[in-house]
């Protein structure tokens, strides 16, 4: 099922919900109790406790390299996503430094913190958009290895949390660890329907055409097969494995191509072989 808002200005709307929301869980909730986010937020975190520099300044600075990179390998689209939801992000949190804390208690600070940072990451997600800018480089990355998106996220958050101990103590990168716990559960509820592999079924008359952008922007190979529909005849029937981060950019490959392909995304509960993707110009497998 497609859950694309109708309009770009509502899609956009909801990066911008969602950016506030993340912004104000973390300003209000995790940095007056030094807990931290993972990637470059969680980064952006350490060296402004370390320097005194305002965060949201932080965030855009170390964010901007990876934004520029997927611009130049994930397309415009997803870049402009991108970069209007780290902005918001920024902004937002500028905005939310000059409030009152929500709480001084760790633990609740953990909990309704978590919370809400997986709503709002969720939100954006789910519009196709990026807060972290090491989701970009994970992305590229698995394209390129055996490694999927979500482990690449978790070690480089690992190593983040693991900085936080040396830095503030034991016991803040445990709450840290709970919090990314916390949030990665209510991100999954949000973007329920992103399980960690889809199945795609592409039906259309352009067959070689959105293989071949599909390999060029995606680097996944699809299987090609012959159809035959009751009213419209002979199709051409794509199928492709990809990610869950892959969902909307696959969407936007093939309405560039065939507005009226009929496409089916499906979970996948298990993969045996090793054909998910290839870095080799092949259109089919």
């Amino acid at each position: 099922m497609d859950h694309r808002p109708a309009h770009p200005l509502i899609n956009y709307l909801l990066l911008a919900v969602g950016s506030v929301i993340a912004a104000f869980a973390v300003e209000e909730f995790l940095v007056p109790n030094t807990i931290l986010d993972g990637g470059v937020i969680g980064i952006g975190m350490m060296v402004s406790h370390l320097t005194r520099l305002p965060l949201a300044v932080l965030t855009v600075l170390l964010n901007a390299p990876f934004v520029i990179l997927g611009g130049i390998k994930l397309g415009r689209s997803f870049t402009a996503r991108a970069a209007f939801s780290m902005a918001v992000f920024s902004a937002s949190v500028e905005l939310f430094n000059g409030w009152a804390n929500a709480t001084d208690e760790t633990l609740l600070a953990v909990c309704f913190g978590g919370v809400l940072l997986g709503l709002g990451v969720g939100i954006v997600i789910r519009s196709g958009g990026c807060l972290d800018g090491t989701e970009a480089v994970a992305i590229l990355v698995s394209r390129k290895t055996d490694l999927a998106v979500g482990e690449m996220v978790l070690g480089m958050n690992i190593v983040i949390y693991g900085l936080a101990g040396v830095l503030f103590g034991i016991d803040r990168a445990l709450y840290s660890l709970l919090t990314y716990f916390i949030t990665s559960k209510v991100l999954d509820m949000v973007e329920s329907e992103m399980n960690q592999v889809k199945a795609a079924l592409i039906i259309t008359d352009d067959a070689t055409q959105i293989c071949e952008r599909i390999f060029a922007r995606m680097g996944r190979t699809v299987t090609i097969m012959d159809g035959e529909g009751m009213l419209s005849g002979k199709k051409k029937v794509l199928y492709c494995v990809i990610t869950k981060y892959e969902v909307r950019e696959l969407r936007e490959v093939i309405d560039s191509v065939d507005h009226s392909a009929f496409v089916s995304i499906s979970d996948v509960s298990e993969i045996i072989g090793n054909h998910v993707k290839s870095n080799r110009a092949s259109t089919t497998r």
